[in-house]
């Protein structure tokens, strides 16, 4: 029995992209830092919050990179002279991606509380007939 994947079926044309994505984004492997929420704020918005506790704005960036959200964060050392008897809140870097379907748009990132607000969202198309005209040949 041959295994038939998603851009090989013979009813699925043009989705070999679609394939691509899922398995980049099964690569990705996030360790679960920063921990994250992911809202529908309406039919065509959505809001993604990270918790970045200890950023600064600009120890933050937020990128598109190939329809992929890629949201980094890295820390600037400075326990420099500094001598901790214990050291709970690492400063770590993170890079945290999200996969964006054709037409979702980032909007504004905007940090409160230490949460990441990210804001997307969605254009829909009108809905278009077609009608293809037969020629003869």
């Amino acid at each position: 029995m041959t295994k038939l994947t998603l851009g090989t079926h013979p009813f699925l044309l043009g989705f070999e992209e679609l394939e691509r994505l899922v398995e980049r984004t099964a690569k990705s492997g996030n360790d679960g830092y920063p921990p994250y929420n992911i809202e529908q704020s309406s039919a065509t918005s959505y809001r993604i919050t990270l918790a970045v506790a200890g950023f600064a704005d600009d120890e933050l960036a937020i990128t598109v990179e190939d329809n992929q959200l890629v949201i980094r964060g890295r820390q600037s050392d400075d326990s420099d002279g500094r001598v901790f008897l214990h050291r709970g809140i690492a400063a770590r870097q993170f890079q945290r991606s999200f996969v964006l379907a054709e037409g979702v748009d980032v909007g504004e990132a905007i940090t409160e509380n230490g949460l990441l607000h990210v804001d997307l969202t969605r254009s829909v198309p009108d809905s278009v007939v077609q009608t293809i005209n037969i020629r003869k040949g």
